[in-house]
């Protein structure tokens, strides 16, 4: 497996590897990654369908990329997923994967075209006051602050493994907007790695500029499940792909010969009964281990969502595997010790009527009704004691909606706190009660507030989520197993909790189809590149670009700087003034 740059892999097929018609594959996990991983299997390594098996512990498939309508209870999606130009892998999958809804084109057309028509931007990004926008909104604020980003990029990863954001950042750097959009966007919060954080400036440096209006983001039509999994499903089922849901993988049993690490048999259980499937070395195993959404519990208007530590399949999963390699990871690192605080709760409620549309358009400075962008991504509540954000997103999120229904999610990146209005905890809150304290932020008058989040008027269902934020859990070389672990015949990890060999950043649908593409690619040994990491932080266009907007755009001769450094900046452009970097300067609005 090796890594291409531009487009003139992009655009080339595969040859048929040799000795595939042998092979077969089982893929454990039916989320993005392991989806992934066959179509590459279909289209790249040009394996036979019905010789891909994906089992799956759900009855459906699609992992953390859902939206649903739960019987009793109504709308519900767990997260949301944004999207950018520059994930790579993503597109150069769903580039061969039809559009269930436009005839003739793929779901990347589809996607590309609705961006051209309607793109994505926000026209309020932080409130405080009951629904009043923040005076500052718009600029980071980050003064002498931004030297401590600039210092984080330039030391390397190996000396801040284990290492918290908090540890590392002064107290003034938590009291600024960038932090503000950051954790929110993110759901980065000061406890969590600081590896994962460098990363993330690193991979998305090219978005400086679109950090507080979300103009960086792209997003679906409909729900994740309706838009991202349906098309992608449809095309590996007519070519054959076998599914088995509702089935449990307990362990995977890996013999070790001399250096090489040989998978041997999956133990399964289904329906009550246990059973093994025998391997070969032709038999190729592809692993999702660790999960964010597992163990998911689900309220209702009148009753929260069920407070839950259990350890579902996926974890179980890559402990038994862990216990018989050090090499293959360590998921207490990931799934123990979150701390109280971390967000664990979010909400969809589902406006029934247009009564409330006048608090959010306020905002929105859009109609809620028009099938456009509307908030065009979260807006944040700052004086939140829950640290709340919600979003809406095209209308109607769900196809089956009702024409004056509007879907929208919530989530609180804090769940030890009483709220402001409800003072209770978010994750002891029925539906309702966190309806009302959202209302409570937009402005509506208390007198209000609880018959306008009603069941009349809104249907809110919260969804507990033991592992949302356990991507970030603070970790060192080697807590993630590689995604072709040293040695393996034919035995990988895929997803968020795999160590892909790229700098690129968990949490994303990118990382996902990244980790699927270089496990296909490595062990049928597939003669095409994978798409390197977007090499934007090595573009000094764009460190340029990042100076001016993260000094609120300033010029050079403008910013924090002391005397000597000032000197030095002024004689520095006077020599500079008929060159090409005076030229890259200018581009970047810094002179």
């Amino acid at each position: 497996m090796y890594y291409s740059n531009g487009n003139y892999e992009a655009f080339a097929d595969a040859k048929k590897p040799e000795g595939v018609d042998k092979k077969s594959a089982y893929i454990i996990g039916s989320g993005l990654a392991g989806l992934a991983a066959a179509v590459f299997l279909v289209r790249d390594a040009k394996m036979a369908g019905d010789k891909i098996h994906i089992l799956e512990e759900l009855d459906v498939a699609g992992g953390s990329l859902d939206g649903t309508k739960r019987p009793h209870a109504g709308f519900v999606v767990r997260g949301g997923r944004e999207m950018e130009n520059h994930f790579e892998c993503l597109w150069d999958m769903y580039r061969s994967i039809p559009s269930l809804r436009i005839p003739g084109a793929s779901y990347l057309d589809e996607y590309y075209w609705l961006d051209k028509e309607d793109p994505n931007s926000s026209n309020c990004r932080l409130i405080h006051q009951r629904g009043n926008e923040v005076a500052s909104d718009g600029l980071y604020q980050l003064g002498p602050a931004a030297k401590e980003i600039i210092k984080l990029i330039m030391t390397p990863e190996e000396e801040i493994q284990g290492k918290t954001i908090e540890e590392y950042f002064s107290p003034e750097f938590f009291k600024t907007n960038f932090w503000t959009y950051w954790s929110t966007m993110f759901a980065f919060e000061k406890w969590h790695s600081l590896a994962e954080m460098r990363r993330y400036c690193m991979r998305f440096i090219h978005h400086i500029d679109g950090l507080p209006d979300f103009s960086a983001l792209k997003f679906n039509k409909y729900d994740q499940y309706d838009s991202m999994v349906k098309p992608v499903l449809k095309y590996l089922k007519d070519h054959g792909v076998k599914f088995e849901k509702n089935t449990h993988v307990e362990n995977i049993i890996v013999d070790h010969e001399g250096k090489e690490k040989i998978a041997q048999k999956i133990i399964i259980e289904h329906k009550g009964k246990q059973r093994e499937i025998p391997l070969t070395r032709d038999d190729i195993v592809f692993v999702t281990n660790g999960s964010i959404t597992e163990s998911s519990t689900y309220g209702n208007q009148n009753t929260p969502a069920p407070i839950t530590h259990a350890k579902g399949s996926s974890w179980k999963l890559w402990e038994n595997l862990a216990k018989q390699d050090s090499e293959f990871g360590h998921p207490e690192v990931f799934c123990e010790n979150i701390p109280n605080r971390s967000w664990f709760v979010s909400a969809t409620t589902t406006l029934k009527n247009k009564k409330l549309a006048p608090y959010f358009e306020r905002l929105t400075k859009r109609s809620l009704y028009d099938g456009k962008v509307n908030t065009g991504g979260i807006i944040t509540i700052t004086d939140s004691n829950w640290m709340l954000s919600f979003t809406i997103h095209r209308q109607p999120h769900f196809p089956s909606q009702n024409p004056d229904e509007i879907v929208v999610w919530i989530y609180a990146l804090y769940s030890d706190t009483e709220g402001n209005y409800i003072k209770k905890r978010i994750v002891d809150c029925t539906g309702q009660e966190i309806a009302e304290e959202l209302l409570y932020h937009l402005g509506v008058p208390e007198s209000e507030i609880v018959e306008m989040s009603s069941e009349e008027n809104m249907n809110t269902v919260p969804v507990y989520m033991p592992y949302i934020t356990s991507y970030f859990m603070p970790r060192h070389d080697g807590d993630r197993p590689a995604v072709v672990p040293k040695g393996s015949v034919n035995l990988a990890f895929i997803g968020n909790f795999a160590e892909s060999p790229t700098r690129d950043t968990v949490f994303t649908t990118e990382y996902s189809v990244r980790t699927a593409m270089e496990s296909v690619y490595t062990l049928l040994n597939v003669d095409r590149g994978v798409p390197e990491v977007w090499d934007s932080i090595y573009d000094i266009r764009q460190l340029l670009r990042a100076m001016y907007y993260m000094s609120d755009k300033r010029k050079l001769a403008d910013q924090d700087m002391k005397l000597p450094e000032k000197l030095a900046v002024k004689t520095g452009l006077r020599r500079i003034k008929k060159t090409w970097v005076a030229e890259l300067l200018k581009e970047a609005n810094l002179i």
